[in-house]
């Protein structure tokens, strides 16, 4: 019957307190992952403090597929550091570079003007209809550190859905038939 067999046959064999035993087991696997996350949330002060660089718009810098870790703090943002933000309208944010920064008048708040390093201009297409700068509430965090090609598996997972559910799956069925 082969691999299939088996597991079927031990999942068959389990008791109901061993059943529910795993089950919690992979409630606080995922309860953890997710206070991991919050934590993470409220050291860096960014909402979102782990990235995947999807396109090849900072190359050479950082490759499609690099995990960048975001750091936002009060200091003011400056030309040249790579920041992680958000447009009105779409849900996927962007990581680009700096390229100007304006100070307002009076009010002291910086707008900044981005663009990627691979690209041609700077990043006014894309921002939202008739939007010149990017302000503070924009921005979730600025590059701190990367890791390369380690975020391929987020990518693949996103492009290719039926291997995220293939992988969740195993995942789940061995969390529940593992004995221990």
């Amino acid at each position: 019957m082969g691999w299939i067999g088996e597991t079927l046959d031990s999942i068959k064999s389990l008791q109901i307190r061993q059943v529910l035993t795993q089950v919690v087991s992979l409630g606080m696997i995922v309860t953890s992952a997710l206070i991991i996350w919050k934590g993470l949330m409220c050291i860096t002060g960014s909402e979102s403090p782990v990235v995947v660089v999807l396109s090849g718009s900072m190359e050479p810098g950082f490759k499609r597929g690099d995990i960048l870790f975001l750091h936002m703090s009060k200091d003011p943002i400056r030309t040249g550091e790579i920041v992680v933000f958000n447009i009105d309208g779409r849900e996927i944010p962007i990581v680009h570079r700096v390229i100007k920064v304006h100070e307002r008048q009076g009010t002291g708040e910086v707008d900044v003007l981005t663009k990627g390093d691979n690209n041609f201009g700077d990043d006014r297409l894309l921002y939202a209809h008739g939007q010149l700068w990017l302000q503070r509430h924009h921005i979730m965090g600025r590059a701190v550190g990367f890791l390369p090609y380690v975020g391929w598996v987020t990518i693949i997972m996103t492009e290719k859905p039926i291997i995220k559910y293939i992988l969740i799956g195993a995942l789940g069925l061995l969390v529940i038939t593992s004995k221990e």
